[in-house]
């Protein structure tokens, strides 16, 4: 060790190895890029696995490490109630939506909207993607990676941690697209998990135990469903603003759903998709349980934010302690690369393409790469600002549950009501826009309260919904069409809206199929499995 270092030689070593490798995989995958297809949407040849991997490599960033661990410290568990909850929300995903997406054959979610409503809809959320893909999710997790690795390099300066974190995973994503990240991410993925195991088999060992640890837990730290009252996740918002809050980030957030856009077919989406939300019940296990087992290894620590880091470098021995910072780099690089690829997806199919629409495929993929160098530059820049927003679980939190009830909205009442038409769409975004901003700004900037973040979640989409089912009655679709709708017309929005219909023409193909590969089968395996996991820690 050197300069403060925690870390010794055989640590750095390990890093850098890794580092040079995943760089290299990434890049020798960007040479087969040559189509948008191919860039974007990495050949529409993935399969579940790769899916599956990749989706949670791009969800379990460094907030999430250090925000579950920090967050079962301060609170108890009751933090998990976002992670389970994923498995039932991608379920209602496989059977409503992700056909749609599928069959459209779109590149975005934005784009989607357009085919459902318009135009003015698919600009106004490419736009706030964007916004929270850097100020949210590429910021949030540089920022949530600079704490922890300045705790490991004390003599490094935040901002030049920042900006080498971001180069790590720029490199590759630039050149490679997004084969070039879910490649990675496969790899890290299986790192990240081999580092969380590692973390919380230690963390209990040396805590005395299972048994020592739930006995010495007060048992309201150990409960996934909390009262009514509870200031951190009362079950009121567990039943409607976690769903609400989880339908946005599996179902409609750009970064999330590109992986699910890649599938070589309907079958293989839903199936990644189950597989991602199986992942996600051993985090229970593997990341915030670790955090409650500090409680008795590392009492009185001032913030929930230095658990992780405190479980990594006070508890591990040199070497292990590399392999874990490896996988704690390993979901930096896969989160921060997934929002790059996102970014440069929208801006250049929902922006570029748009205003150019002859633009050659070589064009279409440097345009991406060029966007995708000027969001890290982007993200680079306003990491460091979060340092003012108290914790970082926080921080995520508040601003998704302001900013995108109208897009819930849009897409809940869409999915399901033939009537809702453009422009009770665009009336709906851009006044539930502006609802929540003006509640933000009063409840979160100027300190003034309000509903708890779980519940002003609901409220925003019930708003938004008011909104659009009003304005939609009392306009017509040819109406909306003249006033710059997409092409296509209320006929294709039509088409994009479930029935039971649907639903019996899908029982029919799914009727040849053995029941281990029916994904409704497999979705009843996991509604059950996570039923059982909250029911033991209820």
């Amino acid at each position: 060790m050197n300069g403060g270092s925690p870390l010794g030689s055989w640590d750095v070593a390990i890093i850098l190895v890794y580092v040079v490798v995943i760089i290299a995989i990434g890049l020798a995958v960007s040479r087969r890029q040559s189509t948008a297809s191919d860039y974007f949407l990495a050949h529409k040849s993935k399969t579940w696995p790769v899916i599956g991997l990749a989706l949670l490599a791009s969800n379990i960033s460094s907030t999430t490490l250090i925000g579950l661990a920090g967050a079962a410290y301060d609170h108890g568990i009751a933090v998990f109630d976002y992670e389970w909850m994923a498995g039932v929300v991608l379920v209602f995903f496989c059977i409503f939506l992700l056909p749609f997406l599928l069959k459209t054959g779109v590149y975005t979610t934005p784009e989607f909207l357009e085919r459902r409503y318009d135009r003015r809809s698919r600009l106004l959320f490419s736009g706030l993607t964007l916004f929270l893909n850097i100020a949210v999710d590429t910021a949030g997790t540089l920022y949530g990676g600079a704490l922890m690795f300045q705790l490991a390099f004390p003599a490094v300066p935040m901002g030049v941690i920042v900006l080498l974190l971001a180069l790590g995973a720029g490199i590759y994503t630039t050149a490679g697209g997004l084969a070039a990240v879910m490649v990675t991410e496969t790899i890290q993925a299986v790192l990240l998990l081999t580092a969380a195991a590692v973390i919380a088999v230690m963390a209990f060992n040396q805590a005395g135990g299972w048994d020592v640890v739930m006995a010495a837990t007060k048992p309201e730290m150990l409960s996934l469903i909390r009262p009514a009252s509870d200031p951190v996740l009362p079950w009121t918002g567990l039943v409607t603003g976690v769903p609400l809050i989880g339908f946005y980030f599996w179902c409609t957030n750009q970064f999330m759903v590109q992986r699910v856009l890649s599938a070589k077919s309907i079958d293989h989406g839903r199936w990644g998709c189950l597989f991602a939300g199986l992942l996600k019940l051993p985090v229970l296990f593997l990341m915030v349980l670790p955090g409650t087992a500090a409680l008795l290894l590392f009492p009185g620590l001032p913030r929930g934010d230095l658990v992780y880091p405190s479980l990594v470098f006070k508890l591990l021995p040199t070497g292990v302690v590399g392999l874990v910072v490896a996988g704690f780099l390993a979901a930096i690089m896969s989160a921060t690369a997934s929002t790059f690829n996102s970014a440069s997806t929208l801006v250049t199919m929902d922006f570029v393409r748009l205003r150019w629409p002859h633009l050659g495929e070589k064009r279409l993929v440097a345009t991406g790469r060029l966007a995708t160098l000027a969001f890290m530059g982007l993200a680079v820049l306003w990491a460091p600002q979060i340092a003012r927003f108290g914790s970082l679980w926080q921080y995520l939190q508040a601003i998704l549950a302001y900013a995108v009830p109208p897009v819930v909205a849009l897409f809940l009442v869409g999915l399901f009501w033939t009537r809702a038409n453009a422009t009770g769409a665009f009336a709906a975004f851009a006044g539930g826009l502006a609802l929540g901003l003006g509640l933000f700004v009063y409840c979160v900037v100027l300190g003034n309260g309000g509903p708890h973040f779980l519940l002003m979640a609901p409220l925003l989409v019930l708003a938004s919904a008011v909104i659009l089912v009003v304005v939609s009655l009392l306009t017509s679709d040819a109406t909306a069409k003249d006033q710059g709708a997409k092409e296509g017309g209320a006929k294709e929005g039509a088409a994009l809206v479930w029935t039971p219909a649907v639903f019996r023409a899908e029982t029919a193909t799914l009727a040849g199929q053995p029941l281990w590969m029916n994904y409704r089968v497999l979705s009843v395996g996991l509604l059950a499995l996570t039923a059982v996991l909250v029911w033991w820690f209820r």
